[in-house]
C-alpha cells in the first residue's frame, strides 16, 4: 500500500484502467493546484515587478491546466458531474445550495448566472448563451 495520495493505494492489478486513469488525472489536478499556490506565494514575495508578472502568467497557465483536468474528470464520473453542476457557477451561498439539493425546493438548485471573480468583468461564455451566432 502507498503512503501518499500521489501513489495508488491498492494493488494496480486489481484496478481497472479507467480507475488508474482517473487517479492520474486527480494527481495531476493536485499538482496543478499546488503549483498555483506556490506561484501565488512567489508573486507576493518578490519585490521585482517584472518577475511578479512572469510568475503570475505562469500561475495562470497552471489554473488552465487544473481546469482542464477537472473537466476531464467531470466527463468520466457521473457523480462528480452532478456535484459540479450543483455547486459551480452560482452566486448563492454554498450551504444554501446544498440544503436545496438535499431535499429543499428543486427550483432552488438551479445555478445562478456565472459570476466573475472580484475585480474582474467582461463577457464570459455564459454571457453568450442564447445568441444565434454560435
Amino acid at each position: 500500500m502507498a503512503g501518499s495520495s500521489a501513489e495508488l493505494h491498492e494493488d494496480p492489478d486489481k484496478l481497472s484502467e479507467a480507475t488508474v486513469d482517473r487517479h492520474r488525472a486527480i494527481v495531476s489536478l493536485m499538482e496543478e493546484l499546488e503549483a498555483v499556490d506556490w506561484y501565488d506565494q512567489r508573486v507576493e514575495a518578490t519585490n521585482d515587478e517584472s518577475l511578479a508578472e512572469l510568475l503570475a502568467h505562469n500561475r495562470d497557465e497552471e489554473k488552465e491546466h487544473a481546469a482542464m483536468n477537472l473537466e476531464w474528470l467531470r466527463r468520466r464520473d457521473a457523480g462528480f458531474d452532478e456535484q459540479l453542476r450543483t455547486y459551480l457557477f452560482t452566486d448563492r451561498p454554498l450551504l444554501a445550495v446544498e440544503e436545496a439539493s438535499d431535499g429543499g425546493d428543486a427550483a432552488d438548485t438551479t445555478p445562478d448566472a456565472p459570476s466573475s471573480p472580484a475585480g474582474l468583468s467582461g463577457l464570459g461564455i455564459g454571457g453568450l448563451k442564447g445568441t444565434d451566432s454560435l
